[in-house]
């Protein structure tokens, strides 16, 4: 896996390099130089957006009890296509806008989904549960500091 992430690393760089001098030498430095700006720019803002209505999906999901798991993977698919897209480059920008569509990024959330499983049935991948999922209690539980700071918990009146 590591030698994969280094791999990955070391030669998108270089092509990105090459793209970019292809790029230049159709069009010119400027035109080449104003491609980069704007891919980051309007990459960035339909991030942004993508990434508010996935939030709005996952609170709405959230109220309504039901775990957000598909909306919770998309929300990381959309961090890292902004990321893609902020980085300059043509590969890394169409990458990146290719995940920021709506139907291609569910085909690869499948595709993850199905990776994700693989690698859980082989033991690869281990999820722990921390704490339990539930109503929101009164008090916090035993050995978990107060959920606010109330006179009683400081040993004064409240007063400043």
């Amino acid at each position: 896996m590591l030698f994969k992430l280094i791999l990955v690393l070391t030669i998108t760089p270089i092509i990105e390099l090459y793209l970019l001098i292809q790029l230049t030498q159709l069009t010119s430095f400027a035109t080449t130089l104003l491609v980069i700006l704007a891919t980051g720019v309007v990459g960035a803002a339909l991030a942004r957006m993508e990434g508010l209505r996935v939030l709005g999906r996952i609170q709405s999901e959230m109220q309504q009890g039901r775990l957000p798991g598909d909306s919770l993977l998309d929300g990381g698919m959309i961090l890292v296509a902004g990321a893609l897209l902020v980085t300059p480059g043509i590969l890394t920008d169409t990458v990146g806008f290719l995940i920021l569509i709506p139907f291609t990024r569910a085909a690869l959330r499948r595709l993850l989904k199905r990776w994700l499983r693989r690698k859980m049935e082989e033991g690869q991948v281990r999820f722990y549960k921390q704490m339990g999922f539930g109503p929101i209690r009164d008090e916090p539980p035993p050995g978990a500091p107060p959920l606010e700071d109330r006179p009683e918990d400081r040993g004064d009146d409240g007063t400043d």
